[in-house]
């Protein structure tokens, strides 16, 4: 968000300079005064990039304090359009003073100059305490290091304090190696109070409690906690070899003895960079797709003769070129590798993406998310384990349950009645859960803890909270977090802290501390004797014990919904201590949903993903976020707009009581960045702010209708829709140019309204606000699970609810077990009325909302009924108007009853 607040000052500062050079004389000492005070405004921080450097602005401060209107506006023109392009990553001409390369630039240059516009380019900040004034003559010595067999280029920025540092590792998107030498301070040396402030928000560090010489250290945990990715070096006169081999020196990449060869440290650098963006599948299948191969085998496609050579598919090689056909096989030999039993360049792939994603396991999917929830609950739970899960989660999590014969004890998310749609599960319910089976005696066979984070609509969950509040409880818990949504989440602060690789990294660190050993013994005493299952404890923030807590979290993401991977791309993610017990399990899982024939670009797309995530995720996240905000804020605080198009906020879409903090809305002038990241922190849920609830029933549309209308008339293409809602989600692709193109489209649709209203009469204007009554205020209630027949339940009589959802599955693949009721008719009523009871035979899933209102063995009550009456929308899988309502005939369930006893 500051890169772009930097953007946009330069563009500022552009305009002012050239409004001073065009002014008359009588108002050029006003426009000077006003470039005067918008470049100390940019000033304040642009020492934590390493363009436009000192010699440009230098430059341009000159030209300020000459009057010189025409050199000034110059040079702000010149750095403000390579800020915006980017050209100063591929162009050394932008980073001269003239229009021609200077001769000391050249100098200090390589002859391949012109190479370099092909060479990725990064930035490398030196935290050093050397005086000021050797900074630039340091740059260009570690300019003159560039040699043509380099494979990256880079530019070095300074800052003289821990500081200065912290600031820039935090706005600096840039950057990618961090090399620190010993001997820095603490304090900027900047005046800037506020910064200063901006920066204890993030990094929790008090310089009186640090030990002499561990600033350095302290500085590289504060970094590696902040951007786990960026590779950090320590330049130090302390003995290197003791050093290296401590604790503390986890999180550098290398150490050197002060007085290394500064070539060396040059070449770790690129090696640092060389490491995260090498993807070891994509390059050898780039490889592989030059190489003259003869294909003897069942995959005609390869290579593309078929096709090339025929007479009626020729168009199909035109459209998808050469690559993707000679990048095909059907083979795992010539280093293709294997998906299924990897031990070449796909082991490679998923350890890269294990450390990318900050796991101890990754494993790649090519069926997408769907595919991957199945094989993780297959993997971790066998018949009769019960699962506590969202009701409301993936169909894919309610099938897995069916396939492994895991009994689904369903827990509600709060509801969202005026959006038709669900929110998350409070803990409170999960506790609840809990506790109801360890009143049953039943506590032992809770196996897996499943939700879904973030949800569609955008809810996070707190999974520290969630995971430590429930392991105090049970401490060998499995967690499942589908997030599929919320693949990108690691690569930014804000949103890594919400994540379950996240949560299970602090909460292991946690737990093998020695002060979380004395918060447990103080809880434990005050405890007493009393079990952390007893239900009057459920208010109470429980702690685990930490002699027999296991970390056992896994994470499934649908890379292809946030970064840039082919369609059903995606991963599973592991941190688990206890893998060993289900290593195998996984892989049999792994083995019965994954293809013999996995599509090799879909591979390689993941391999991409993971390294365009591990280099510039950084800068993609903070940028799709601050683009989300900023549509937030066009929409809602638009006078014509808002009028009949909100986007709904915080306040709206999570209730007060699980909103401890307060928070309304993100940032000013609803809350300050310290206090929305607080909330984040604190509060039980929070809302994903990419993910954007565009109401649109107040306009008179209802989600499917507003859905086809954005995309047929204005080209905008949006997923998922609700009752009189649409999301909008902003991702890593997204521009500005996308943003203005859906506010363009809002305000031409609330001018229409506005038009057609004003020549309407009375009765068109009733006509309208019954149609908004109907979408905003009479909505359907939404029905929560009811219960599985006691015919699928072990313990009818029990406090929990979990049941036996596989054989009502089964049961109805024999049509002589069904009966059909039309929804409209009076067996229905008659039937909730007096019995007997009335069981699903499937899944009945609704789209929109998208979850199952009915599963294999409910007991279909009246609130269902009504809501299904009530329903407008096209797509009900499961659910058939001709047929009606399949259910478990009442006869069926008595000898399933009189057999199960």
């Amino acid at each position: 968000m500051a890169a772009s607040l930097r953007a946009d000052q330069w563009r500022h500062l552009n305009a002012s300079a050239r409004a001073w050079a065009d002014a008359r004389p009588d108002a050029a000492a006003k426009h000077r005064a006003r470039c005067q005070e918008q470049l100390d405004e940019v000033l304040r921080i642009e020492h934590c990039w390493a363009y436009p450097g000192e010699r440009l602005l230098g430059a341009l401060r000159e030209a300020l304090d000459q009057g010189d209107a025409a050199s000034f506006a110059r040079y702000a023109q010149k750095i403000s359009a390579a800020i915006l392009s980017g050209d100063y990553r591929r162009d050394e001409q932008v980073w001269s003073l003239d229009d021609e390369l200077d001769r000391t630039t050249l100098d200090a240059l390589p002859p391949d100059i012109g190479g370099l516009a092909d060479k990725p380019y990064f930035e490398v900040l030196v935290v050093t305490p050397s005086d000021p004034a050797q900074w630039a003559r340091s740059k260009d010595e570690m300019r003159r290091m560039r040699r043509p067999e380099d494979q990256f280029h880079y530019a070095a920025v300074h800052a003289g304090s821990f500081e200065d540092a912290a600031l820039a590792m935090m706005v600096n998107t840039d950057l990618q190696a961090v090399v620190l030498i010993d001997g820095f301070g603490f304090a900027s040396r900047h005046d800037v109070p506020d910064l200063k402030a901006f920066i204890a928000r993030h990094i929790h560090v008090d310089p009186d409690e640090l030990r002499p010489g561990t600033l350095a250290l302290t500085l590289a945990a504060t970094i590696k906690g902040y951007r786990p990715e960026l590779d950090l070096y320590l330049l130090s006169d302390r003995a290197p070899e003791a050093l290296a081999g401590s604790d503390e020196a986890a999180p550098l990449r290398r150490v050197f003895h002060h007085v290394e060869e500064p070539m060396e440290i040059h070449l770790s650098i690129l090696d640092g960079i060389k490491d995260r963006y090498e993807t070891p599948y994509f390059d050898n299948l780039k490889k592989y797709a030059l190489r003259p191969i003869g294909t003897f085998h069942a995959l005609p496609i390869a290579r593309g003769k078929s096709i090339f050579g025929s007479n009626w598919i020729r168009d199909m090689g035109h459209f998808y070129g050469t690559n993707i056909l000679f990048a095909e096989s059907s083979a795992t030999t010539g280093g293709l590798d294997s998906l299924l039993e990897p031990t070449g360049n796909i082991k490679k792939a998923q350890e890269a993406v294990a450390r990318a994603f900050g796991a101890k396991r990754a494993y790649l999917g090519t069926n997408g998310t769907s595919t991957s929830n199945k094989i993780v609950v297959q993997a971790v739970c066998k018949p009769g384990d019960i699962v506590i899960v969202d009701r409301n989660c993936h169909k894919s999590h309610h099938y897995g349950f069916v396939l492994s014969g895991a009994q689904p004890y369903y827990v509600e998310a709060f509801p969202l009645t005026q959006y038709s749609m669900y929110g998350a599960v409070p803990l409170r319910t999960i506790k609840q859960a809990l506790i109801d089976c360890a009143a049953a005696g039943n506590l032992s066979r809770v196996k897996v803890i499943d939700m879904t984070n973030c949800t569609f609509d955008g809810h996070m969950y707190n999974p520290r909270r969630v995971m430590e509040e429930c392991l105090a409880i049970k401490p060998d818990l499995i967690f499942l977090w589908d997030e599929a949504w919320f693949g990108f989440a690691r690569f930014n602060p804000l949103h890594r802290r919400r994540t379950a690789m996240g949560a299970a990294a602090a909460l292991t660190q946690r737990y093998r501390s020695r002060a979380y050993r004395e918060e447990y013994d103080a809880w434990k005493a005050k405890l007493g004797d009393r079990d952390p299952a007893d239900a009057s404890l459920i208010d109470e923030r429980g702690l685990p014990d930490p002699d027999k807590v296991r970390i056992r979290v896994y994470q499934t993401n649908s890379t292809h919904k946030s970064m840039s991977a082919f369609r059903q791309g995606s991963m599973m993610l592991v941190w688990d201590e206890d893998f060993h017990q289900v290593e195998g399990p996984f892989e049999e899982a792994f083995f019965a949903h994954t293809s013999t024939s996995p599509n090799l670009q879909l591979i390689a797309s993941l391999d991409l993903a993971r390294r365009q995530m591990e280099l510039e995720g950084y800068a993609l996240t903070l940028k799709m976020t601050d683009l989300a905000l900023k549509i937030r804020r066009a929409v809602n605080t638009h006078p014509l707009i808002s009028k009949y198009f909100t986007v709904a906020t915080p306040e709206d879409m999570i209730p007060a009581e699980y909103r401890e903090s307060g928070l309304t809305d993100y940032g000013p002038p609803n809350a300050s960045w310290a206090e929305s990241a607080e909330a984040w922190d604190l509060d039980e849920f929070a809302l994903d702010p990419t993910r954007l609830t565009l109401i649109c029933g107040a306009a008179g549309f209802d989600g499917t209708q507003f859905k086809g209308l954005l995309a047929e008339r204005f080209d905008i293409q949006i997923n998922k829709t609700s009752r009189n809602s649409v999301l909008v989600q902003t991702n890593i692709n997204n521009t500005h140019s996308d943003a203005a193109l859906l506010i363009k489209a809002l305000a031409d649709l609330s001018r229409e309204i506005e038009s057609r209203l004003s020549q309407e009469g009375s009765i068109g204007h009733q006509v309208f606000a019954d149609r908004v009554k109907s979408l905003m205020t009479d909505v359907p209630d939404l029905p929560n699970f009811s219960r599985f027949h006691d015919a699928f339940r072990e313990d009818p009589n029990s406090a929990s609810n979990e049941g036996h959802m596989r054989p009502a599955f089964f049961m109805a693949y024999d049509e002589d077990n069904c009966e059909y009721v039309k929804l409209a008719s009076d067996e229905v009523d008659k039937r909730l009325r007096d019995g007997p009871d009335m069981v699903s035979a499937n899944f009945v899933i609704p789209y929109p909302p998208g979850f199952p209102i009915m599963v294999p063995g409910q007991v279909i009550t009246a609130d269902t009924i009504a809501f299904m009456r009530k329903l407008d929308v096209k797509e009900i899988h499961g659910y058939h108007a001709a047929q009606g309502i399949k259910l478990i005939k009442p006869s069926t369930l008595g000898s399933r009853r009189a057999t199960s006893m």
